[in-house]
């Protein structure tokens, strides 16, 4: 599966989850603010960590 393909399936499910009637009911209780601290802090470490991992093999593969 090409990556394009699996970005498109993956925000496909994300938005059909995102709908359903249980998630919607959910939402309000579970984003309080620190809820929404601690989501927004881990998703950027995880957006550092994959730019990490990301030049480390492209180091790898280049030489550079």
């Amino acid at each position: 599966m090409s990556a394009l393909r699996l970005a498109v399936t993956v925000v496909s499910v994300a938005a059909t989850i995102a709908q359903h009637p249980m998630v919607r009911a959910a939402a309000p209780h579970v984003l309080n603010p620190r809820n929404k601290e601690v989501a927004i802090n881990a998703t950027l470490s995880a957006a550092y960590n994959a730019g990490v991992l990301t030049r480390r093999i492209r180091q790898s593969v280049t030489g550079k």
